[in-house]
């Protein structure tokens, strides 16, 4: 009986040699090397990326006392140009109102030897009312103090 000639196996079928096993062990370390600075890299930006986020936060919260303090100057703002707004108005009405007053002589006189005429007063506060009752509450506060 005879045996049919061996063909030779092809090469991805044959078993290693050694110096296959050399160049496995060689590329396997290769690697391993390569994945562990791949690794570190990566703490490298997650430490990055931590001290960002850290950093925001920071951010944010200044960003926060911003807005409450611009809304704070928006409100005074709001208050300054409605007094403003109604100075026209109050000039306006005294303006008016010493122009239809008649104007009463004074005893001072000008440069020109003329009386200076004044306008009335157009507001008058009774003293005499503000007086009495400061009084009164420094006679209360002397009888608690007893």
């Amino acid at each position: 009986m005879s045996y049919p000639a061996r063909q030779p196996l092809p090469s991805h079928i044959r078993p290693s040699s050694g110096l296959a096993n050399s160049n496995t062990s060689t590329s396997s370390t290769t690697q391993a090397s390569l994945l562990q600075a791949r690794i570190n890299e990566k703490r490298v930006e997650l430490e990055s990326l931590r001290q960002l986020r850290d950093l925001s936060a920071g951010l944010a919260g200044q960003m926060q006392q911003l807005e409450q303090k611009l809304a704070t100057l928006s409100d005074g703002t709001q208050a300054v140009a409605e007094v403003l707004g109604n100075w026209n108005s109050v000039l306006r009405a005294v303006h008016m109102a010493s122009t239809k007053i008649p104007r009463v002589g004074k005893e001072g006189e000008g440069e020109d030897g003329e009386r200076e005429e004044l306008p009335q007063t157009l507001v008058r506060i009774p003293i005499q009312q503000a007086v009495e009752a400061q009084r009164e509450a420094e006679a209360a506060a002397e009888a608690a103090g007893e």
